[in-house]
């Protein structure tokens, strides 16, 4: 029989003399020896679990008091590096905003693309590493050659492999060139073959399934309660989505579905991430057939946006807005405001809260990161199962520890 959904209190058991404390991480393979679980056992019961939050005390978000908001991105990369490239558009997004630029039709559809591809290339590791921690080897190895794949496409696109710090505020560093555009049309291309393939080998697998379905449910008005996003939340009935609700870049140019569920299990939470990379990839193939042809920068007069090195070397105003920018360090006169902004990352609602005091720094710097408020859910759905079943239902929420301890 299937367990009940989460309550809003995790269970206790009332006899506390059979009770033994087990601390599951950080040396643990699912818990990637940066973040720990304390757990309270019946047996091997979970009655309670409490989440520590990390170990690498990294202090981003005091690092964007010091940093502008180009540089801050070299950061904000490292927060959820499995799709770096989502932060700093996520970051951008909000820094834009606040300035009130207007980003080029050929940027906003570049930065799609890198989206989209950042999101599958989320997907294909939470997917992987949920199975590979309950066994299923092969469907890891798969989905990370086509990660590669993706990494060879930002490292086109961008010059850096992992840690791209590929936006600017009012662009992107460069344009990108056409072996980038024939790079991300062979993906479109070559990919579907890969996710049929996982599909196979899971989707009707019976180990994978009693480790997976009825396992750790979350209902509908708890993922409500508690802040949930993405594909957590939209595994268990909530139907939302920034792409959709409140578009931004180039999203409302495609056509594409929001994934949901009403399961609201560790199974429930796979599929949608399968779907969710489909849906990905037609919004990818949509944008490289019709990328707009144009600059991939707001104009120079604009004052916003830093001049790529042939305006710096070869025209006067190229050079006086480099140099005004960088040396005199008058780099964005940005309205004394608060602003928060928020993007639809792999793993739920990314946003940032900048406070602006006028000049090129923020003053403060704030993260909400979907990792964050998940792992906070995790005491609700555990109680109650086994020990076994820590793994699974810690794989689905695919917890990213530097989004954690920032």
């Amino acid at each position: 029989m299937p367990l009940e959904a989460a309550t809003l209190e995790p269970r206790e058991s009332t006899d506390q003399e059979y009770l033994w404390t087990l601390n599951f991480g950080p040396q643990h393979p699912a818990t990637h020896t940066t973040l720990r679980l304390i757990l309270t056992l019946d047996g091997e019961t979970v009655v309670k679990a409490i989440p520590e939050i990390g170990f690498l005390h990294s202090g981003f978000e005091k690092l964007g008091e010091e940093l502008d908001y180009n540089q801050y991105i070299t950061i904000t990369d490292r927060m959820n590096y499995i799709s770096p490239v989502m932060n700093e558009i996520g970051w951008h997004h909000a820094v834009e905003k606040m300035l009130g630029i207007e980003l080029t039709p050929r940027c906003k559809y570049i930065r799609t693309i890198l989206a989209e591809l950042a999101r599958i290339q989320d997907h294909l590791l939470c997917v992987g590493a949920a199975a590979l921690d309950l066994g299923a080897f092969t469907a890891f190895l798969y989905g990370f050659y086509q990660r590669e794949r993706i990494y060879d496409i930002v490292e086109r696109a961008s010059g850096q492999r992992f840690h791209p710090s590929y936006t600017r505020v009012g662009g992107l560093a460069h344009d990108v060139d056409d072996r980038w555009i024939e790079m991300v049309r062979d993906f479109v291309k070559t990919f579907p073959k890969t996710l049929a393939d996982i599909t196979r080998l899971l989707n009707r697998n019976r180990i994978f399934i009693d480790r997976t379905k009825d396992i750790g449910i979350l209902s509908k008005e708890m993922a409500l309660s508690l802040s949930c996003s993405g594909p957590i939340a939209r595994a268990s009935g909530v139907v939302r989505d920034l792409r959709k609700d409140e578009p931004y870049l180039a999203y409302s140019d495609f056509d594409f579905q929001v994934i949901c569920s009403r399961a609201g299990d560790c199974y429930a939470r796979y599929l949608v991430r399968m779907e969710e990379m489909r849906e990905s990839l037609k919004i990818v193939q949509q944008a490289i057939e019709n990328l707009p042809s144009g600059p991939v920068n707001i104009d120079l007069e604009s004052k916003q946006v830093t001049p790529d090195k042939l305006a710096t070397y070869r025209s006067i105003e190229g050079l006086i807005q480099h140099f005004e920018m960088f040396m005199w360090n008058r780099r964005w006169q940005t309205p004394t405001n608060e602003l928060y902004a928020a993007i639809e990352s792999p793993n739920g609602e990314l946003g940032y809260y900048i406070v602006a005091d006028g000049t090129g720094v923020a003053y403060r710097a704030r993260t909400r990161p979907p990792s964050f408020i998940h792992f906070a859910v995790f005491p609700y759905l555990i109680a109650g199962h086994t020990l076994s079943d820590v793994v699974a239902v810690l794989g689905s929420l695919n917890i990213i520890a530097a989004e954690l301890d920032r």
